[in-house]
């Protein structure tokens, strides 16, 4: 005998594009995004018992997806999936959890002879912002903001030494060295219990998305990094302290090793240490890095 212990399905990869146009100024303003729902409820039937009355078609959530992007703002985009999320709930009463992933695409507005072009974008970077929303039937909306995709290098303010020796270790110290990594951040936001919730601090999603971004950009640059774990963790407390309404952030930094070349081979021509100054860009293997840093609970014990 067996019984079926998860589902969830939905529609995914939907992508999205809307255009806000301000017709006094001929400003437009544009919005790229990729979606993906999984809804959950009393749907074993269509899986034990071929019954699809119970099931919502997926290309009926790729539907929906579009009209609630006409008829609501889809930014920010944690607004945005939490509408989705309570519209899905409260619509069908079978469905009692939704899972709503945005990917938010990179546009930025261009510069044509030193002024902001009204209708013209160019994409410049691979860089994405990132909503994880699940919204369940009489508990609240659960959102995760992320960045992912954002390729910074620093060629100097960077060290790795005094760490842990052994008959397995080889790597050499070093006072000084190239960082480099892809930042993965997130930051996990308190429940909130309702969408009404959600739309009454609407404005602190994008505030949040740019202090934590300028944070992590301002503090990789600054910090005369004795590590990376070292350098993520002051990033997660000043995101936590910047955000009163984020209860965790977490980061990922996979390194991007940039090896020095030993040269001296040729004509004792000199390129390591402080005489480097060409590399070899490395792919695989590479460190990497991950912490959470939650809020200090105030009654906790020092």
């Amino acid at each position: 005998m067996s019984q079926l212990s998860y589902a969830r399905y939905g529609k995914d990869n939907v992508r999205l594009y809307k255009v806000e146009k301000d017709e006094k100024t001929g400003v437009q303003s544009v919005v790229e995004m990729t979606i993906c729902v999984l809804l959950e409820g009393d749907i074993e039937t269509s899986y034990t018992k071929a019954d699809n009355s119970v099931i919502v078609a997926t290309d009926t959530q790729k539907q929906t997806c579009y009209i609630l992007a006409k008829q609501n703002p889809v930014t920010p985009p944690e607004l945005f999936a939490s509408i989705i999320g309570t519209h899905f709930i409260e619509t069908y009463s079978h469905i009692h959890a939704a899972h709503v992933k945005i990917i938010q695409h990179r546009w930025t507005r261009m510069s044509v002879d030193g002024k902001p072009h009204p209708h013209s974008f160019l994409r410049d970077g691979a860089e994405v912002r990132i909503v994880e929303s699940v919204t369940r039937e009489n508990e609240g909306i659960s959102l995760r903001s992320k960045i992912e995709k954002l390729l910074v290098l620093k060629s100097t303010g960077s060290a790795f030494h005094g760490f842990h020796r052994d008959e397995y270790t080889r790597l050499p110290e070093t006072w000084d060295r190239i960082l480099s990594t892809e930042v993965e951040a997130g930051w996990k936001w308190k429940l909130f219990k309702s969408l009404a919730d959600v739309r009454s601090v609407a404005p602190k999603f994008d505030e949040a998305w740019q202090n934590a971004r300028e944070i992590t950009l301002k503090t990789f640059a600054n910090d005369n990094s004795a590590s990376v774990q070292n350098t993520m963790y002051k990033m997660c407390d000043q995101i936590l302290a910047a955000v009163p309404l984020v209860e965790a952030v977490d980061y990922s930094l996979p390194n991007k090793h940039y090896f020095e070349v030993d040269l001296s081979w040729h004509k004792g021509l000199k390129n390591t240490g402080k005489d480097a100054t060409v590399f070899a860009p490395q792919t695989d293997p590479n460190g990497l890095i991950q912490c959470t840093v939650n809020r200090k609970d105030p009654k906790a014990k020092l």
